[in-house]
């Protein structure tokens, strides 16, 4: 993981209209929110190793599949990269079984914390600057 500063750090806006401008610039909502929290990420790589991960606290409402997004208000936290290298084949310690089977079939990562090169930094920065001219502070 490899931090970055921004001056989106501690910005307070609306979630709907954050989701719909990111998303037009290639990022999603990353898969671990919650109501209270989430992250919008942008894969850096064509294989979708290496992110840029934009998190974000819920300041105003919460992140609910059924709730109004203009209800909702965020705080971004400070923007990083991360980089996830993935074992190849299936986890050796999977359990068999079906429910097993659902939460054990792929491998853990290979090097969760594994080295993110300069140039990954560096189009992250690009991206990030990017997204920065659409929120003036």
């Amino acid at each position: 993981m490899h931090v970055l500063d921004s001056s989106l750090t501690s910005q307070v806006h609306d979630y709907g209209i954050s989701h719909k401008l990111l998303a037009e610039r290639g990022f999603a909502l990353g898969g671990g929110w919650d109501y209270d929290r989430g992250s919008f990420d942008c894969a850096l790589d064509e294989a979708s190793k290496v992110w840029l991960r934009l998190p974000f606290d819920v300041t105003t409402g919460r992140l609910d599949s059924e709730a109004e997004p203009l209800d909702t208000e965020i705080r971004f936290g400070q923007p990083y990269v991360l980089k996830h290298v993935y074992n190849e084949g299936l986890n050796e310690s999977a359990r068999a079984g079906t429910f097993g089977g659902l939460i054990n079939q792929f491998s853990d990562p290979a090097d969760p914390d594994d080295g993110i090169k300069r140039e990954w930094i560096e189009k992250a920065r690009r991206k990030l600057e990017e997204i920065e001219t659409l929120y003036p502070e």
